[in-house]
């Protein structure tokens, strides 16, 4: 569901059912926000491809149920509830662990990460990506020599700065179109990370 015209699974032919085809979950079910691209579906070719290799791709060092907890942070951080919602969700799938993850989540609720129980790089991380998010032109080399600092090599850092800023992206995306959550099935996403072209929800 959204704001503007979106193409049904069932109605949809030529690319975007092929699309659709790749991205569904259970009962082909397509998440709004992939939706949303409908009416442009090369679109929504290049924010699957750039989710897939910023947030599950073989290739990214760290973990994935952190990379999530920056995407969760993020998008409170914007207001987005759609993918703080769906990445929660995912998040506490990948930790394994629930009362630690729904400890993580109130901190991100309150701004406060002082009793998060995340190490010392983990916080690092989030400090630097709260500040990508809610002051972009204020960012100085300092701010990655700090995630140096705690043991972050530069790889990681890449990392890091694309997932925060691909949030921020997708927030835009859901908070620009009205996207909700109204027949999603959340917590899902692309598990194959060894496959870079497998963009399969389960």
């Amino acid at each position: 569901m959204s704001w503007i015209e979106t193409v049904p699974f069932e109605q949809a032919t030529g690319k975007l059912k092929k699309l659709y085809q790749r991205v569904t979950g259970p009962d082909n079910n397509v998440d709004n926000i992939m939706m949303s691209h409908s009416l442009r579906p090369h679109s929504m070719e290049g924010h699957m491809v750039l989710y897939k290799n910023v947030l599950h791709h073989t290739g990214n060092k760290i973990p994935k149920w952190f990379l999530e907890t920056l995407g969760v942070w993020v998008s409170a951080l914007n207001g987005c509830a759609y993918c703080v919602e769906h990445h929660f969700q995912g998040m506490q799938r990948l930790l394994g662990d629930e009362p630690r993850g729904l400890a993580i989540r109130a901190g991100i609720e309150a701004r406060d990460l002082t009793d998060v129980p995340l190490d010392e790089r983990q916080v690092a991380a989030m400090l630097y990506a709260r500040k990508l998010t809610e002051a972009p032109a204020e960012m100085v080399e300092a701010d990655v020599i700090a995630l140096r600092n705690v043991g972050w090599d530069d790889g990681c850092i890449l990392e890091i700065n694309q997932v925060s800023s691909y949030f921020s992206y997708a927030n835009r995306t859901v908070l620009g179109l009205g996207c909700s959550t109204k027949g999603d099935v959340l917590g899902l996403s692309p598990n194959n990370s060894d496959d870079p072209g497998d963009w399969g929800h389960s």
